[in-house]
Order: structure tokens, then C-alpha cells, then sequence
């Protein structure tokens, strides 16, 4: 007999919450870093006294990119490109803004305009796992918790909903390079156009690689999450037995 709450431990403490624990950390850090490291570099003003969105129309013409608008968008570093509709949408403290922090969070997402213009293979790997991913987030405990309630530890549902939230994790994975790719073409274009100087270049550099952090923290979180449904559900079949 197993309870539900230590899943093979008894009704007890269950040590693998420390992996969720450990992930909830790392997260909250990351977090952390990408607040502090964005509003230090969001109080310096860039000697161009560009906006971040006419810093990203500078750097999309200068690829040859003109069908992609830059428009503003809601929220707090709510950037993000989105390649169905071909739009930069900027942030209300990056849209307007003419500081280091703000043109180099518009350049990053012009990194990935430029990606996607060019067909970048991870980046088209990402898109294509977008389906598969939300739908792994979303049924994968429910099925873990209804093959448990029927079938046990070894159910069939059970080690389908481990291999859902598998594609969840596959497409955290793949984000990273995708995520570094594109504030790697950030920084420097923005050095070769001319639009930051180079100690200019070297805060932004350091805004991008915070923000990175909060990607690796994801993924790190979701490979601990992975791990422990399979130290609790993996050898459900042996433990059935």
C-alpha cells in the first residue's frame, strides 16, 4: 500500500519535494538577478538617446527585415517576438525608453525576428514543439494521478504522462540555445550599427545574460521536476510486482 502524498514513501516526509525545493530557488535567484541587473541598467541613458523601438527598426532594416512591425505591448518585461504575426512587442519600460538596459531587451527580441527570418533551425525546432509542450504541461499529472487511482504505479497512463512532461522539458532545453543565439546577434549589432558604444554594449551584455539566467533556471527546474516523477513513478512496474 502507498499513499498518494510520499508516493512510495509512506505518509511521511517525501525527499524528493527537495528537488522541487531546489528548483523554486533557482528560479526566485534567477528572478532576482534579471530584476536588480535590468533596473541598474534601466537608470543609464544611451549617448544615441535612441528608444528601444527605434533602436529595433534600425536593427531590422539593417538586415533587410521590413515586414516585421515593433509595436508596444502591456506589463513589465513582457517582451517578446511573435512569429505568426511577424511583431516586436516592447515592453512599457522598453518601448519608450532610451536607456542601456531598454535597447538591449529590444535588440534580444529582434535577435529572434532575425532567426526567424532566416529560418534558424532550433528556433523552428521551438515552434514546432510549442503543441506538444502545452499539451504535455497540461495532461501530463492528470494522467499520472488517474493511472495511480486505477491502475496503480504501473499503469500504462502513468508512464504516458512521465513521456508528456518529457516534451515539456525537451522544449525547455531547446529554448536555451535559441534564447543565447539571439542576444548573441544583439550585442553585436548593436556594437557594429553604432547604436551603443562599446562600454555601452558591455551593460547590455550583462542585462542579456541575466535574463539567460532565468531560461537555464527553467530548464534545470524542469529536468528536477522530471526526475522526480521518475524516482516516484519510474519502477512503479517493479514495485507493483
Amino acid at each position: 500500500m502507498y499513499g498518494y502524498y510520499g508516493m512510495g514513501y509512506g505518509y511521511g516526509f517525501d525527499p524528493t519535494m527537495l528537488l522541487l525545493l531546489i528548483g523554486v530557488v533557482l528560479s526566485m535567484w534567477a528572478q532576482s538577478r534579471v530584476n536588480s541587473t535590468f533596473s541598474k541598467y534601466s537608470r543609464i541613458a544611451s549617448r544615441s538617446g535612441m528608444t528601444g523601438a527605434e533602436a529595433a527598426r534600425r536593427l531590422l532594416n539593417s538586415q533587410g527585415i521590413y515586414d516585421v512591425t515593433v509595436q508596444p505591448v502591456a506589463g513589465n518585461l513582457t517582451d517578446h517576438y511573435d512569429p505568426r504575426t511577424k511583431t516586436v512587442n516592447l515592453s512599457q519600460s522598453v518601448y519608450g525608453a532610451t536607456s542601456v538596459a531598454a535597447i538591449g531587451v529590444a535588440a534580444h527580441e529582434c535577435g529572434h525576428a532575425m532567426q526567424h527570418n532566416e529560418g534558424y533551425a532550433p528556433l523552428s525546432f521551438r515552434s514546432a514543439l510549442v503543441p506538444v509542450a502545452n499539451f504535455g504541461t497540461k495532461l501530463s499529472w492528470p494522467m499520472i494521478l488517474i493511472g495511480v487511482i486505477f491502475g496503480g504505479l504501473g499503469s500504462p497512463l502513468v508512464q504516458i504522462g512521465i513521456l508528456l512532461f518529457s516534451a515539456a522539458v525537451l522544449f525547455q532545453l531547446v529554448t536555451l540555445p535559441v534564447e543565447y543565439n539571439a542576444s548573441s546577434r544583439a550585442t553585436r549589432l548593436l556594437d557594429s550599427q553604432g547604436i551603443l558604444a562599446h562600454d555601452e554594449v558591455a551593460g547590455t551584455r550583462k542585462v542579456l545574460s541575466a535574463a539567460a539566467l532565468t531560461y537555464v533556471a527553467a530548464a534545470a527546474t524542469s529536468i528536477l521536476q522530471l526526475l522526480r516523477l521518475v524516482i516516484l513513478f519510474g519502477g512503479g512496474r517493479r514495485r507493483d510486482n
